[in-house]
């Protein structure tokens, strides 16, 4: 079944609308965002937050300390890298604490080469900010990709997430601003962008 993560928790009723209905991971993005949020906030959201979901933390060339740090502590799960993390900062990561890695790939008119050392990779659309940018890239570039486990991230929505899971078979797909009201997580589009995963995987 294609898990489900919703990205970009910042404020309690946030955790709890996830508790409610309990995807397979939430995001605490700790780079520049709007939904940036900083070590003491996520802390307190993760111990809020229900034990059945794994928590990610969001990071564009942090210093690998501070990302393991959060590992140790608990207040994250796994580790998504939008920056230049090479593969021997993947490596190191692992070495320091065992954290597991997704890496984000930007995909643009063709498949890039694709980093061999993290855990899962994170297709977005291709952007000079690093993803998160609520925009779809063209789903045909990685309609054959199946080496690696992936999220599918970039533009998802209610509405076109149906399709992306005919399409593609991600091993999770991620989302953000596709559940949010005018900025912010709405309760009832969470609910609803994990009933379409969950029914479109058990077709």
């Amino acid at each position: 079944m294609c898990k489900v993560k919703i990205c970009g928790l910042s404020r309690k009723e946030d955790i709890d609308a996830v508790n409610r209905v309990l995807p397979d991971y939430i995001g605490f993005v700790f780079a520049p965002s709007r939904r940036r949020v900083d070590e003491g906030t996520a802390a307190a959201m993760r111990e809020r937050l229900d034990g059945r979901i794994q928590s990610v933390g969001v990071f564009v060339n942090r210093d690998i300390e501070f990302v393991a740090g959060l590992y140790r502590k608990g207040v994250i799960n796994l580790a998504q890298l939008h920056g230049d993390e090479n593969g021997e900062y993947v490596k190191r990561l692992k070495e320091m604490c065992g954290c597991p890695v997704i890496k984000s790939v930007g995909i643009g008119g063709a498949l890039p080469v694709l980093p061999e050392e993290p855990d899962y990779l994170l297709f977005d659309a291709l952007s000079a900010q690093r993803g998160g940018t609520g925009e779809a890239f063209d789903w045909n570039v990685i309609k054959g990709y199946k080496t690696k486990p992936y999220f599918l991230a970039g533009g998802l929505t209610i509405e076109n997430l149906t399709g992306a899971l005919k399409f593609l078979n991600p091993y999770c797909v991620d989302v953000s601003s596709g559940v949010e009201t005018d900025g912010v997580k709405d309760p009832g589009k969470i609910e609803n962008f994990i009933q379409i995963a969950r029914s479109c995987s058990a077709e």
